[in-house]
């Protein structure tokens, strides 16, 4: 819990310690790597988490999904502020090492990941728009710019549909929420079929949402009780199957070889922080020793 806060409230100010939210989603990197962690953390429920920014109180979830929510939201806020390729790759890395263990996902949590999605592919929309504008005016600099942020897009939606083929493959029976899900927002599946970059990962997503349309087509509308009766029962019977099978996702995390650059810096800084020798400011060169304050 200490670690996903440091995560989720170093991505909400843009002052904060960027090396100790590094460290942090490194420390979540190498856990998800980690099958048990990722089957028990679904198991462990946590109550009023009340430091989650969120649009209502999250009264209890379990951990699992609050680790899907902090990454969830990791990204969301770096996608429309900070823009880190680094910062995104690592998030959608150990939500896919996790991906396979999802179970019983909050409403919330699922609606979360669809919203990302979407987010992602009306920021891809706009960006191919602006290449080919940029491109018809022949600003070649910034068509390259423009190419590697569309690429960085589709590569965080290809992952984010990986991640929900994972879900479906792995553990269907057991996420009837992301089925609700899926079937409400149907049409933005729809959008990515002529696309050649994700046609393949479709097949799964759209068959389930096939079949599950299928069910509940004679539910009233704005029934949802009646819906998610349904989508159990059906969840429970479906042979997984008929799913194609994808390799399983596993990123695990390399250390860069320029992590002195890194980590030197960030160790001194808090050795100058929380230790009681005192240093001269001014003396320091690794960083601005001068805005660190005093330790109590």
């Amino acid at each position: 819990l200490p670690v996903l806060k440091i995560l989720h409230e170093g991505v909400a100010s843009l002052s904060s310690n960027s090396h100790h939210m590094y460290l942090a989603l490194i420390v979540m990197l190498i856990l998800s790597e980690d099958d048990f962690f990722c089957k028990i953390i679904h198991e462990t429920t946590i109550k009023d988490v009340d430091w989650l920014e969120s649009d209502r109180p999250v009264r209890e979830i379990s951990l699992g999904g609050l680790c899907v929510l902090v990454f969830v939201r990791t990204i969301h806020k770096n996608a429309i502020r900070m823009r880190d390729r680094y910062l995104h790759t690592n998030c959608l890395a150990a939500l896919a090492n996790m991906s396979s263990c999802f179970k019983n996902l909050a409403p919330i949590v699922c609606q979360k990941i669809v919203a990302l999605l979407e987010l992602l592919t009306k920021r891809h929309v706009k960006m191919v728009e602006q290449m080919r504008l940029t491109s018809e005016r022949e600003k070649d600099g910034q068509s390259l710019s423009y190419h590697d942020d569309v690429t960085a897009l589709e590569e965080g939606i290809r992952t984010l549909l990986e991640i929900i083929n994972s879900v479906l493959c792995g553990n269907l029976r057991n996420n009837p929420h992301l089925i609700y899900t899926l079937l409400y927002h149907r049409s933005l599946f729809d959008s990515y079929q002529q696309h050649p970059m994700f046609q393949d990962l479709l097949a799964n997503i759209m068959l389930v949402i096939s079949h599950f349309s299928s069910k509940v087509v004679n539910v009233k509308a704005g029934d949802g009780a009646a819906m998610m009766e349904i989508i159990e029962k059906e969840a429970i019977v479906l042979p997984t199957d008929r799913l194609a099978k994808f390799p399983e996702l596993r990123f695990r995390y390399v250390e860069d070889e320029n992590t002195v650059d890194f980590f030197v810096p960030y160790v001194w800084r808090l050795t100058i922080q929380h230790s009681t020798i005192p240093f001269e400011g001014s003396r320091v060169k690794l960083f601005n020793a001068r805005v660190i304050s005093s330790p109590d």
